[in-house]
């Protein structure tokens, strides 16, 4: 069975030895990692920071994916953003990235992600964290559940894009 052929993490059977919540958070993740890589790590650095219609490049997704997956955890962990990650935030559209920096930064992300989200703590899931300036109200079980859906989120747009980018050069 290749890789294409086989189901998505979340119905393999994996990580039965993390809770319901934090594993289905790390499957979202490894499939997110899967897609990016079957869809756009052919691409060249032209095409992943192409902006076809105007819309965000592939460089912006795989960026965004990885910066706002540390800030999220670091609302989960009950901390605030560091200025070196707000920083991070205001550059993630800047273009001319390499692919190998950007799928560098991605991988690290993921992988470091998952490492935190095995650190929380399952039975804190309702514990209540405060989001941004504002401070609005969340718990680490809505960042989590937040860390999935904006992670596929992001997927499916850059996969979308890798698609048009593609396909304008063939």
């Amino acid at each position: 069975m290749t890789e294409r052929d086989a189901p998505e993490p979340w119905l393999r059977g994996t990580l039965t030895e993390v809770p319901a919540v934090p594993r289905a958070v790390l499957h979202s993740l490894e499939l997110a990692k899967e897609d990016m890589v079957r869809w756009c790590a052919d691409l060249t650095d032209e095409q992943l920071n192409a902006r076809p219609a105007g819309i965000a490049p592939v460089a912006f997704h795989l960026r965004h994916i990885a910066r706002s997956l540390d800030r999220l955890l670091t609302y989960a962990e009950g901390k605030q953003l560091s200025g070196e990650q707000i920083t991070a935030l205001a550059s993630e559209l800047e273009a001319g990235a390499t692919a190998s920096q950007l799928f560098s930064e991605f991988t690290l992300a993921l992988n470091d992600g998952a490492t935190r989200i095995r650190a929380l703590d399952p039975a804190g899931l309702d514990e209540p964290r405060k989001v941004g300036k504002r401070k609005l109200p969340t718990t680490v079980g809505g960042l989590l559940v937040h860390v999935a859906d904006h992670t596929q989120r992001h997927v499916g747009q850059a996969v979308t894009t890798a698609k048009i980018v593609a396909v304008r050069r063939s």
